[in-house]
């Protein structure tokens, strides 16, 4: 039986690679492992990883049989010649030659003799070290990139440390890339006995992982990254349960008293979130009908759920609310009280509600609060497609644009969403059957699509565009000896079609036609364009049209992965003198773009690149189309529909 393993301690680089040198066999490993590239030295090899393969370093030790009887040495992954040599040899541990032993002796022409495995020093406590710190750091610093490294990551870069000593000590540990071209992630899923090695990716990469083919990053392209992160919808469900099981409400009397001190006249809205708190175009419509029904002389109450959820709620699942009034965050209340609170208002006085997004409310309930506060008759909105499945983007696991198929097709049967869809549509039917609302579609794209794919059949719709371009007058004139200027505008993430203008900008950085901008609230570091730091904000509610107009934009690539339901970035882009570029399933986008002057429908990427190789899309360059100058003129929701009169 197997001696125990004494207590150890972290043996020097220098030693580990002593002790190994004096007995490592470089000629028989080579011979036997023939997959060896020859620039890469043997003996590191084995240090580093072939003893993780089970591969043995000369042949008298077999690395397999050794970890095998020594189930200590395996637990504590150690290294076993290191071990043998230093601790097992003097606690009576045995060896077995290497299975390539006689293969190996045979083909050199020798006689195998018997042997004794080599005697060596006095033995010392040692933990194995996998590679030494001086190998990584120097492999490390003579590639990585720190201007990306601080670009890609802002606290680092505020912090002041030296990105070269966070990405050794703690970032790739975080999964944060060293280059553009390598990535943490994909290396180690990639490569599973580095992951487990506890080897730095990069590290490895470097000093090896090149010479062995190994790949820095995929190339399966963004899709691979969506569905890879994908989690069942069930499972999203259940954490939404956990955590608003846990939450902590306010008393139903300081709603109450809140209620007793409005006016009379009271608008109440429902979204999937606070609105003051996060950012996005709903939330920005949210503020601007706030804004509307102020000038109207009524107070606004607005309900969220105070834990995130994906789906709409159903009876039973826990689902407290937020409660805003007059865009200050009053607390978090059960809907029970919420329900009692409104009960207690005053008859009379103007009321009226809207329901933005049904995410994180359960359809009875909702119609319960309002029925408290007398009323039925209101308004939905179609800022999505949430009234047709829980995958409100529309897209098959995230990536693919679906169409909203029939439900039992087999499109949503391969789907994630698919198992989810009924509790979406019969939520939002349940809705239609307890109140009389008028659908307000942001676009007569959205209204016509949502209307061939629901079974419900609305009392009234309307459309009332999110805004609308006003003119200002022409453009000044542009000298047509500068590059296209060709940009993104907004956030770089998949949905919004950032790896489609990433890609673009990638094939023809060097192109001396074209300049690539990105107009947005963070950069993509690994992207060859020129970032500028452009947020609209309620307050400043221009800026993106007031950039895009004064970097002379030409093209505005507008090609998101969804069906835009209006697109506030199309409109922006046109206003500040910019022409549309995007594909046939955008939704709202595509049908903006056809308009005359405001920019152009391609039939998909390869049209794109097409457009672009050849020298057509040269065609949208301001000094040739002369464009003119807009102001966007921003809806009121809710409010302009309702009127002041009402």
């Amino acid at each position: 039986m197997a001696a125990p393993a004494r207590a150890l301690s972290r043996p020097s680089a220098e030693d580990l690679h002593r002790v190994i040198a004096s007995v490592f066999d470089e000629a028989f490993y080579r011979a036997v492992y023939d997959d060896l590239p020859a620039e890469i030295d043997a003996l590191w090899h084995y240090r580093v990883q072939g003893w993780r393969e089970g591969r043995d370093p000369a042949p008298w030790f077999s690395t397999r049989s050794y970890t095998f009887e020594n189930p200590d040495v395996k637990r504590l992954r150690l290294e076993p010649l290191f071990h043998y040599l230093t601790r097992g040899r003097d606690e009576g541990r045995e060896v077995a030659p290497s299975i390539n032993a006689r293969a190996y002796y045979s083909a050199v022409a020798w006689s195998p003799q018997p042997w004794r495995p080599p005697s060596f020093g006095p033995a010392f406590e040692s933990r194995v070290s996998a590679i030494s710190e001086a190998e990584s750091d120097a492999a490390i610093a003579r590639e990585f990139d720190a201007a990306f490294y601080l670009a890609a990551n802002p606290d680092v870069a505020a912090s002041g440390m030296d990105p070269l000593v966070h990405f050794r000590r703690t970032g790739w540990l975080e999964g944060r890339d060293p280059t553009p071209g390598f990535s943490v992630r994909d290396y180690l899923d990639a490569n599973p006995d580095i992951a487990v090695s506890g080897l730095n990716p990069f590290a490895h990469y470097v000093i090896a992982g090149r010479a062995e083919g190994r790949s820095p990053r995929h190339d399966l392209g963004p899709e691979f990254d969506v569905i890879s992160r994908l989690r069942p919808v069930a499972d999203r469900i259940d954490r939404a349960v956990r955590v608003g099981a846990n939450l902590s409400t306010d008393p139903a009397e300081r709603l109450i008293a809140a209620l007793m001190a409005l006016r009379p006249d009271l608008h109440i809205t429902f979204s999937h979130d606070n609105y003051v708190e996060h950012s996005g175009g709903l939330q920005l419509c949210v503020r601007r009908e706030s804004v509307r029904f102020a000038q109207l002389g009524r107070d606004h109450m607005h309900l969220y759920p105070a834990a995130w959820w994906p789906t709409v709620r159903r009876d039973g699942e826990p689902g407290a609310l937020g409660v805003m009034l007059n865009g200050v965050n009053l607390g978090v209340f059960e809907p029970h009280a919420i329900r009692m609170a409104l009960g207690r208002l005053p008859p009379g006085g103007r009321r009226s509600f809207a329901i933005h997004s049904l995410l994180g409310h359960a359809p009875d309930e909702t119609a319960d609060i309002l029925e408290a506060a007398g009323l039925r008759e209101g308004f939905f909105w179609l800022h999505d497609f949430a009234s047709l499945c829980a995958g409100f983007h529309l897209q098959r696991n995230d990536v693919t644009d679906c169409g909203a198929p029939a439900p039992d097709s087999a499109a949503c049967g391969v789907c994630l969403y698919g198992d989810q869809r009924a509790r979406h549509t019969e939520a939002h039917r349940r809705l239609f059957e307890r109140l009389s609302l008028t659908v307000a579609a942001p676009s007569q794209n959205t209204l016509d699509f949502w209307r061939t794919r629901t079974t419900i059949t609305p009392p009234r719709a309307v459309v009332l565009p999110l805004a609308r371009l006003v003119s200002a007058g022409p453009a000044p004139a542009i000298p047509g000896d500068r590059p296209l200027r060709v940009a993104f505008v907004g956030m770089p993430v998949p949905l919004k079609g950032w790896p489609v203008f990433s890609a673009l900008a990638r094939s023809f950085a060097s192109d001396p036609r074209y300049a690539f901008l990105h107009l947005g609230g963070r950069p993509d570091p690994a992207t060859p364009a020129a970032f500028h730091r452009v947020m609209a904000t309620m307050e400043r509610p221009q800026a993106m049209q007031d950039a895009v107009e004064a970097l002379e934009i030409d093209v505005a690539l507008i090609w998101p992965a969804c069906r835009e339901t209006f697109s506030f970035t199309a409109y922006e882009a046109a206003a500040g003198g910019a022409m549309v570029v995007t594909g046939p399933d955008s939704g709202n986008v595509a049908s903006f773009a056809a308009q005359r002057g405001r920019g152009l429908v391609l039939d998909g990427e390869a049209a794109l690149s097409h457009a672009f190789s050849t020298g057509e899309i040269l065609s949208l360059h301001r000094h040739r189309r002369k464009p003119r100058r807009y102001r966007l003129a921003y809806s009121g929701m809710t409010g302009d529909l309702v009127g002041a009169g009402s």
